[in-house]
């Protein structure tokens, strides 16, 4: 729980001070000095007493009364002396830079869990422990470097990791990102990353705050929080980027079902930034690209020109944005004519615009202002523009720092040139641009950051389902995977359609179901999870005496319980899928079914519930999306029917919350229908 004493306190009191800056607790005083801290600062020190010219108090009685207290002392003393600091003296706020806690061992644990206890019994705030402490407009709480200046503009930076924070802002600096504040959390002991943003979202003034944020997550404790103040945040105009490190081995679960088997936490991690509208990003790199395209104009279109003086960059970049989905038109027509006119012979202007190694800064701002004015069909710029060494380029960065503020499309700078344009690049970063100095991360990070839709607003509207008929099935239902009746009448209560079928326990029902069912059929058997690994599916059965024959082979399979009958139909074989994961919810898959599913991967995933405009997007970002739609001559399916039994699985998800794992593949889509063929159902009551 964040408060006043720990954003913006009058007095700070570090436990542990040194004046030996070599040690956190020495040069976390010197950088809140260096910071310009206008409170009241005291050390704790039993040996020394002044610590690099302040005031240190040789014991805690003597303290005079604090806001916060940094701790930069042995684990084992921290819980005793935090105790004395809310109880004796007037702290509300601690950090606790200290390590050997809950990342250590059990006792580490006990120790983490006691200074818990005691800061929530006295309604006070815990960061850490094991972190680097807090940077923000009123004090550098922090044992590390570099110290980033604050800007009120800059980005809001929340990470899990001490280390990553400090890397990130190593990278960050020299490609001119600036910061308005750092919060380390450490082991997220009481103060989360969640509750952190919680804090951003609850007090935001969009006049005075820091509109870019940052995450670095190594776990997600609540993701709920998460998903609804990294929402509001961005509706309210914030712009939020993250990296979840970590994903969780699901092999133990591939038994159970393909579901289990494919939807990793990496998965429904990216469902969760999805629906929040949050970029996924995947390394610090990303983070930082992305985080450099959110200071420049918003891209609101997929066509991009390329503006070099570089050839084999300029194909770099294309490639990286068109294999990305982004778009590099050609540019021609009587425009584009008189815009070569302008350029040395050899250019070309037809996207990429080469101007070759011999332009300037004249020819530059030509070609930006015809992609501003006369270029309609281009919605924003990259321009690569490096140095050989031959000339000063300082006036090609200054017409381009020109062109960024007055142009309404966006422009993005690639300036590769960090030794030969050292000096330009550092007067263009000095009038608060920023560079990008690769263009395939550019590229890459541009793709994603056009990618990532906005967060969904208001109530999701899921289909009606017969609520009675699920909660009767469900209450009736042991733990474990349902029978096929009761998936059946699962699916019929939620909507689902379904092809015909019956489910024969021997030759006398068997004939029964034959006598109601055209041929040709397909019989599997019932009992194994995995019937095609036992040979227990059986096509194109033609007449009767061929059925009854495999009616008795597939009933010896060891496992076997029953075989189910139904007719065999054709079209493209889809899949749809649903796993709970703790603390995120149902998170619904989708994708090529039979044996696709296994050998492509090929899935999309949204977490429940889900409205009709992302399960349209679901079905859209698959790679196999050509083939749903038709391809080459071949009928697709109908993609709004595909999406509204997306909702519909959704929706009885939410009827149904003990459903912990489905598997619905393959569905058989023709033109205008789809129906499930072979549906799994786990229920667990124990999530």
């Amino acid at each position: 729980m964040l408060n006043t004493q720990l954003l913006n306190p009058a007095s700070i009191a570090v436990i542990g001070a040194s004046n030996d800056v070599r040690k956190p607790g020495g040069k976390v005083i010197k950088n809140i000095l260096q910071g310009k801290y206008d409170g009241k600062l005291f050390a704790v020190n039993p040996n020394e007493t002044t610590i690099q010219g302040i005031p240190c108090f040789k014991n805690l009685e003597d303290l005079p009364p604090i806001d916060l207290a940094i701790l930069a002392i042995p684990a084992p003393y921290c819980p005793d002396t935090i105790e004395f600091l809310l109880t004796q003296n007037t702290a509300k706020a601690f950090i606790v830079l200290s390590s050997g806690f809950s990342e250590t061992n059990k006792e580490g644990q006990l120790l983490e869990e006691k200074m818990v206890s005691l800061v929530n019994e006295h309604n006070a705030c815990l960061i850490g422990p094991n972190c680097i402490g807090v940077i923000n407009d009123n004090y550098s709480g922090v044992f590390t470097s570099p110290l980033p200046d604050y800007h009120a503009d800059g980005c809001d930076l929340i990470s899990s990791s001490g280390a990553t924070a400090v890397f990130l802002m190593e990278a960050g600096l020299p490609v001119g990102l600036r910061f308005s504040s750092v919060f380390s959390v450490g082991n997220a002991a009481q103060t989360s990353a969640e509750d952190v943003l919680e804090y951003m979202d609850e007090h935001f003034d969009p006049a005075k705050d820091a509109r870019i944020k940052l995450l670095y997550l190594e776990s997600i404790k609540h993701p709920q929080k998460l998903l609804k103040h990294a929402s509001s945040l961005i509706r309210k105009g914030a712009k939020i980027a993250a990296i979840k490190s970590g994903v969780t081995d699901a092999g133990s679960r591939a038994a159970a079902s393909h579901t289990g088997a494919l939807v990793t936490s990496d998965i429904t991690v990216r469902a969760l930034f999805r629906k929040a509208g949050v970029v996924y990003c995947s390394s610090r790199e990303d983070l930082l690209t992305v985080a450099s395209i959110f200071n420049y104009k918003k891209l609101n279109g997929k066509k991009i020109a390329v503006i070099t003086h570089a050839g084999g960059s300029a194909v770099m970049l294309t490639d990286a944005l068109v294999s990305n989905g982004l778009e590099v038109p050609v540019i021609e027509g009587p425009d584009a004519d008189k815009l070569l006119g302008f350029l040395h012979p050899g250019s070309s202007v037809r996207n990429p615009i080469d101007f070759l190694a011999t332009g300037n800064a004249d020819q530059l701002g030509i070609i930006i202002d015809y992609c501003e004015h006369k270029f309609t069909d281009i919605d924003a710029m990259v321009v690569v523009f490096g140095s050989a060494g031959l000339f000063d380029v300082e006036n090609v960065y200054n017409v381009l720092s020109v062109k960024l503020e007055v142009c309404s499309k966006p422009i993005f700078p690639v300036l590769p040139s960090i030794i030969n344009a050292q000096e330009e690049i550092k007067h263009f970063l000095g009038k608060g641009n920023i560079n990008f100095p690769d263009e395939v991360v550019l590229g890459n990070a541009l793709a994603a950051v056009y990618r990532t839709p906005p967060p969904s607003s208001g109530p999701i509207d899921v289909p009606e389902v017969n609520q009675l008929k699920i909660r009767e099935v469900i209450d009736r239902s042991a733990d474990g995977f349902l029978d096929a009746i009761s998936v059946q009448e699962l699916l019929d209560a939620a909507g689902i359609p379904r092809v015909w079928q019956r489910v024969v326990y021997n030759k006398e029902s068997l004939l029964t179901a034959l006598g109601e069912c055209a041929f040709p059929i397909v019989m599997k058997v019932l009992g194994p999870l995995h019937k095609s690994d036992v040979e227990g599916v059986v096509l194109n059965v033609w007449n009767i005496d061929d059925a009854v024959s495999h009616f008795e082979r597939l009933m010896t399979i060891q496992g076997a319980e029953a075989v189910l009958i139904q007719p065999m139909i054709f079209g493209i074989e889809l899949y749809m899928g649903v796993l709970y994961e703790k603390g995120f919810g149902r998170t619904i898959v989708c994708g090529l079914g039979g044996i696709f599913i296994e050998v492509l991967k090929d899935i999309s995933a949204g977490l429940s519930p889900i409205s009709k405009d992302e399960a349209l997007q679901m079905i859209k970002r698959l790679k196999a999306y050509e083939i749903i739609k038709g391809t080459r001559g071949k009928e697709g399916t109908d993609q709004e029917l595909f999406a509204e039994i997306i909702q519909k699985l959704s929706a009885l998800t939410i009827v149904a919350p003990e459903i912990s794992e489905m598997d619905m593949n393959p569905l058989i889509a023709q033109k205008d229908s789809i129906y499930a063929v072979d549906t799994r159902i786990r229920i667990s009551r124990n999530q």
